[in-house]
Parts: C-alpha cells; structure tokens; sequence
C-alpha cells in the first residue's frame, strides 16, 4: 500500500458530513503522507458497512457498539478518541401523554420500547436516568423493536443477563402501535417517533424544555455525551503506525476551521437566523472548547460509558480506557 517515494498513501473513509468533517472531506485538510478517499454515508449505513463489515480503512463507529466488541476481542478496528458525533439525550425520552409519566422517577416499572437496546443514544439515556434519577435499567422492562417499521435487529447481538427484562417485539409489529394499544408506557430513541414529528396527540416529550435540562444535567456533571468516534482498521493501523497520530492532527485542523467558521458572524454557516446567539450561549455554558477530542478533556466522559455498558449488561467488566484506546496509552 505504501506508494512511490512523494506519493501518497490512499486510504478509503467511511463517515458522516459533519460542520467538523466536511473540510476533510473538501481536502482542505489531510493527513501528512495520506490521500482519503471519503464515502459520505448515514451512521446506520456507514456502521454497518465499516465497523461491522470492514469495508472501509477508516471508518465511523457507535461508542456503544465499539465498546461491545473490543470487551468481546472482535472490533476489526481501533479507536480513536476523535469523537465526531455528540449530543445531549434528553430530547430521547418520549412517553405516552396517557401514561402518568410526568417525571423522569415514573419510568421505574414501566414498559419502555427501544429499537436496539445498545444503541449509544439508549446507553446514555439509561445511564442518565440511574445516576440522575436513581431508576437503575433492571427496573425497567424493554421492548425491543423497530419504532416507525418493523423487523429491526440489533447491530450486534446481544444476550443480556437475567435480571434484565427484555422481550421482542412480534413480527410485523412496531413499537408505535404497541404505543397506541396502551402496551408501550414509552420510547427512548434518538430518532423521534414519525408520529411525535408530525403532532400526533398520543406522545410527547417527557422533559417540556429539552435545552433547560440538558444545560442543568451540563452544568451539575460536566457531560457532553460523545456518541461516534473514528476508528482504523487494525491491518491498516499496523501497517501505518503513524497514520494515527497524522489522521488527529488533520481531524483536530478541521474542527478548528469548523469552529472558526461559526464565528463568522458576517454570514451564517448553517440555515439557522439566531446562530450567534445559539453559539454565545453555548459557550457560557459549555466554554469555548465545547467539542475536546482527545482523551484528557473526554475521560469523565470515557468512564462514564465504560461504566454504563458494564451496569446496563453489555459488557462483562468495565473497559479501562487503555483497553479502548490502545494506541492513545
């Protein structure tokens, strides 16, 4: 794979347009001695053909997913701690409007529905309901199925210990109907609902002001939930053992001008009119590096999820972060 003396090495990506990766992908940035030829895909897709499938020599990957196989001995790649996708999950938890969920405590002894039971979104939402509001996942019981249309499996699967509940949902069922049928008391799922989207009357949000709990949970436990991050396919990695450190220091370049752009008060960088105040309250929130790559500034972060995969039953022990990220330690 090595090329001609000045030539680069090409190497295939798998991951989503991001603010924070289009300039990679533009080739305004690459890593030294490298060429990417970059396939731009949705999460589901890009996890199932390069995490799973392999298909890809850099790729984009669930945390959650990630953590699962490398506590298993089968990820095909390895981690980087460049966490390209994050996001508070608050805006996950929808329930029943009949349901008597007013507040997240009520959820302990419900029937709660969730497409894929280790999804990462549904990690950190599980996680944050135990420490937050001491419903721990044992006293929930998941039904596990496709939300919109039925028959979704999980990604990898997954045998939970018994004191977990868990049931399947029927074939041909969703869990949306289950929902209207009164089975379901809610649905945790980082992907709303079509119904909630479209104003259905029957759901609706647990938490009324999504950004005011999710500044409040920011402010008491300093979380910014990453949920992907970027990994390189282990032949690859030892093949190239500077590719890491080149791939950082490109992906870090790319969030810088991403992050500079938004400053560009001049003109707007998304369709969004109040983006300037949007961004100035974020970072009186957050600070001014609210998206750290890296593993220092994301360790409380790290641990967190190592923890919740071991409490919520994915993982058989808790992942130290030199088993995560073996090249970074």
């Amino acid at each position: 794979m090595n090329g001609p003396l000045g030539v680069d090495t090409r190497l295939t990506v798998g991951c989503g347009a991001y603010d924070r990766t289009w300039p990679l992908i533009a080739g305004m940035f690459r890593p030294k001695g490298y060429t990417l030829n970059w396939s731009v895909l949705p999460p589901e897709e890009v996890f199932l053909r390069g995490m799973l499938g392999g298909e890809f020599d850099i790729t984009e990957m669930s945390l959650s997913t990630y953590l699962l196989l490398r506590s298993r001995g089968t990820c095909r790649y390895l981690g980087l701690p460049l966490f390209v996708s994050r996001k508070f999950r608050h805006s996950a938890l929808y329930v029943r409007s009949d349901s008597g969920i007013e507040r997240p405590e009520d959820f302990a002894g419900r029937r709660v529905g969730v497409p894929e039971y280790q999804l990462t979104a549904n990690v950190w939402v599980r996680g944050l309901l135990a420490d937050e509001y001491g419903v721990r996942p044992e006293a929930v019981h998941w039904i596990i199925g496709g939300i919109d249309a039925p028959g979704r499996e999980e990604k990898v699967p997954v045998t939970l210990p018994a004191r977990f509940e868990t049931t399947r949902l029927p074939a041909g069922e969703t869990l949306w109907q289950w929902l209207l049928e009164g089975k379901l008391d809610a649905i945790i799922a980082p992907r709303a609902p079509k119904a909630f989207a479209d104003g259905h009357p029957a759901i609706r949000r647990l938490f009324p002001d999504v950004p005011a709990a999710e500044r409040a949970y920011f402010r008491k436990t300093g979380l910014f939930p990453p949920m992907h991050l970027i990994g390189i396919r282990s032949d690859i990695a030892d093949r190239h053992p500077d590719l890491a450190a080149s791939l950082t220091v490109a992906f870090e370049q790319a969030k810088a001008f991403a992050a500079n752009e938004l400053h560009q008060f001049a003109y707007d960088t998304a369709m969004l009119p109040w983006q300037e105040a949007a961004l100035r309250q974020t970072e009186e929130v957050m600070g001014k590096d609210y998206w750290p790559y890296g593993i220092e500034p994301n360790r409380t972060a790290i641990e967190a999820m190592a923890r919740y995969s071991r409490e919520q039953g994915l993982t058989d022990r808790c992942l130290s972060i030199p088993e995560i990220f073996p090249n970074h330690c």
